[in-house]
């Protein structure tokens, strides 16, 4: 008789890239793998949460990068954009061109890990989010570790929401997050019914942030295979979080009690890291009664294959078609 075995032990392999998707999706993920086969982003090291200067030296170097292709992007864009101030939470209000319907307003909570991402790449995503859905967006830019830890972005959101719920009916609110946008897009929603404020029209999720203890299948099986995010953001959890139980509702919303949530929009990739965050967020928004749609695109990785391909035009369709779907 054998020990019953505590793991799945697998040969080395090679993952070949996808056949199965469109040529301009493949090359997306061949640009970022060396010549050796490893992702180039396994190069990049996140710091011990305690080393608060590396953090800073890191989140000045990433953002850096993040504006330089934020601006890249901002070309095709035609919405424009102001910033507002709403105590010490920065918002970039983006106003979308032509007939605007100014009694509904979009929240758009960027990506980032938690740590980067604000800035003028936060002020072109809520361009973006502007020029897809034609309504207003409400881009916040919450602040971040290591300055800035948990709940400062959450507290940012909240105070976002109810300045647009002192202007709008909450049916004529949508709420968007994508990466650590989701964790705090539905953070908000748990904080906000708490807090006994009511539920917008809908919540769109994108590749969430979900689960800060980083339980899910995914984060071991798609482990390298995903190019984009290609290993743990334990060390970015541990320093958002400072000290706080990761487990906590507030931080992994997936082990919140999603009961009254708003219709919500999931977003995965098979090849995504996150893929089990949207999975079991889904499921449990179906067991809360909630309904959930759950869109699962081929050999996605996290965050989709960068913007410039068939599978992200469908995506965005997709997103666009539900966001119209869910006004009141």
């Amino acid at each position: 008789m054998t020990d019953t075995p505590s793991n799945l032990r697998l040969a080395a392999r090679d993952v070949p890239f996808p056949s199965s998707v469109s040529d301009a999706a493949r090359a997306s993920l061949e640009r970022l793998v060396g010549a050796d086969g490893v992702p180039v982003n396994a190069r990049y090291v996140m710091p011990p949460p305690e080393d608060r200067a590396a953090w800073s030296r890191m989140k000045t170097a990433v953002d850096a990068q993040y504006g330089a292709a934020a601006r890249e992007a901002a070309g095709a864009l035609v919405s424009t954009v102001e910033t507002i101030t709403l105590g010490d939470t920065v918002v970039h209000v983006a106003t979308p061109a032509g007939a605007v319907r100014a009694d509904r307003a979009y929240i758009e909570l960027h990506g980032g890990a938690l740590v980067f991402g604000g800035g003028e790449a936060c002020a072109v995503g809520a361009r973006k989010q502007a020029d897809l859905h034609g309504v207003p967006c409400y881009g916040v830019d919450y602040r971040t570790p290591p300055d800035h830890p948990y709940p400062a972005a959450l507290d940012d959101c909240l105070v976002t929401y109810r300045h647009l719920l002192e202007r709008h009916a909450p049916e004529h609110i949508i709420v968007g997050g994508r990466s650590a946008g989701g964790n705090l897009a539905a953070a908000m929603l748990l904080r906000a019914r708490d807090e006994g404020l009511p539920m917008p029209a809908a919540l769109v999720l994108l590749s969430p942030e979900v689960d800060l203890t980083e339980s899910g299948d995914s984060f071991e099986v798609n482990r390298f295979v995903d190019v984009v995010l290609v290993g743990s953001l334990m060390s970015n959890n541990r320093l958002y979080a400072d000290g706080a139980d990761l487990s906590a509702p507030y931080l992994s919303p997936l082990f919140g009690d999603l009961a009254g949530f708003p219709p919500t929009f999931l977003q995965s990739g098979t090849r995504d890291l996150f893929l089990s965050n949207a999975v079991r967020m889904h499921r449990k928004l179906r067991k809360a009664g909630v309904h959930a749609e759950l869109h699962v695109f081929e050999a996605m990785p996290h965050g989709g294959f960068g913007g410039h391909t068939p599978e992200d035009d469908e995506l965005a369709a997709e997103v666009r078609a539900f966001v119209a779907s869910q006004w009141g």
